[in-house]
């Protein structure tokens, strides 16, 4: 562990011209590019190609969470601009009871020109549902970087949900160095988003069209979905000069019954779409773990801390400790696991479900080329190398990259 610990986040830095960021979408999803790293070796092709790198019979799990429209901006009354982005639902803690909560709704926020919201209460007028509504912010308690923000409405019929749908704006990544854009509403969503909660997409599945699923079907690669709220987190840079002094944001994951179930009918193998597909599939592992060493467990409990995969040495299989899963869920009457992690995967790590990853092309010093670079062995810089001189396209809305070790 102490290795992982000790490595130097400058050893995973490459020059990324600002040309080479993707600050739109092609026009065609599955027309992005495709480099196909497969046992050391690198080529490219088109991304409606990658049935062709996929065995029939094979698993692969796609993360469904919906990017909300989670940036609200209100004017003092001095002119002031203030921008609060919702990141994480306290009160009530749920994400889909909060969505549905009429006239209060708590989160964690950060905001954006803070020196100038140093007391009272915001104020925005506005039209949902036909209705004219007075919706307020009142900040409270510093949590960190972020703060808890009540929001208060008045008008029992409009949910949290309705407010922002309206008065919300997407919010896109930093790194675009662009406004949002009506456009980024249709584009910034995978095909298959489901369950409202992210405040970023998972980037590897805006590739995906109805097309490509459907062929996928057709070669016989089983589907299926779990679920992981991006946080704001996933941009934040590794600003110490040790990994072991960055600390990994926690995200809220939901993996229903049946995915464990055909997890164990394919041996605990699946093709991961999206780092954060790959988050939430190993932590399953230190998940199944923890139960079986406390059946009794809640699910709050089950929460996979930072380090964990370093400073245990669990002697489970990933099919045994899966099934550890599956009977807790059966045992108390649950169709779903609701939990968190902080899974930080970086050089060290090993995988225990995932086999394959489709992903695009990450920023420098980032965590998730940690990531990336534990699961090819260290020979990331071939395929950033590759990429770079292959006229590829980087990060959300770049190109993609299927990974097979």
């Amino acid at each position: 562990m102490e290795d992982t610990k000790h490595i130097k986040i400058s050893d995973y830095n490459y020059p990324l011209p600002d040309e080479r960021i993707a600050k739109f979408p092609l026009p065609v999803r599955d027309q992005s590019k495709l480099l196909v790293y497969k046992h050391g070796e690198v080529s490219d092709t088109i991304f409606t190609s990658l049935p062709d790198y996929l065995e029939p019979g094979s698993l692969m799990i796609f993360n469904n969470t919906k990017v909300i429209q989670a940036r609200l901006h209100f004017r003092k009354d001095t002119g002031a601009l203030i921008e609060i982005f919702c990141l994480e639902p306290i009160q009530p803690n749920d994400y889909a009871v909060n969505f549905q909560q009429t006239e209060h709704a708590a989160w964690l926020c950060m905001i954006g020109n803070l020196k100038k919201w140093k007391e009272g209460t915001l104020h925005k007028e506005m039209t949902v549902k036909g209705k004219i509504i007075t919706l307020k912010a009142e900040r409270g308690a510093c949590h960190g970087t972020s703060h808890w923000v009540d929001f208060t409405w008045d008008n029992p019929e409009i949910t949290f949900a309705d407010i922002l749908e309206v008065f919300g704006e997407l919010p896109i990544p930093p790194y675009l160095n662009r406004e949002t854009q009506e456009s980024d509403k249709r584009t910034y969503q995978t095909v298959y988003s489901k369950i409202k909660g992210s405040v970023a997409a998972p980037t590897a599945g805006l590739h995906f069209t109805e097309r490509v699923l459907d062929a996928l079907k057709e070669k016989g690669v089983d589907l299926k979905e779990v679920t992981l709220h991006v946080g704001a987190g996933t941009f934040r840079p590794v600003k110490s000069e040790e990994i072991n002094g960055h600390d990994m944001h926690t995200e809220y994951i939901s993996v229903n019954k049946q995915v464990i179930e055909d997890l164990i009918a394919h041996h605990a193998e699946a093709t991961a779409v999206g780092t954060t597909s790959v988050r939430t599939l190993e932590s399953l592992y230190y998940i199944g773990v923890t139960i079986s060493q406390h059946p009794d467990a809640s699910q709050e409990d089950m929460h996979v801390k930072q380090w964990m995969p370093y400073e245990t040495h669990p002697q489970l299989t990933a099919v045994e400790a899966l099934q550890c899963i599956l009977d807790y869920l059966n045992r108390h009457g649950l169709e779903t696991l609701n939990t968190s992690t902080q899974i930080i995967i970086a050089p060290g790590y090993e995988y225990k479900i995932v086999k394959r990853i489709v992903t695009n092309f990450h920023q420098p010093q980032s965590t998730l080329l940690l990531l990336v670079s534990a699961f090819v062995k260290g020979d990331w810089h071939k395929i950033y190398d590759y990429a770079l001189s292959h006229d590829f396209r980087f990060l959300s809305y770049g190109d993609s990259s299927i990974l097979i070790p």
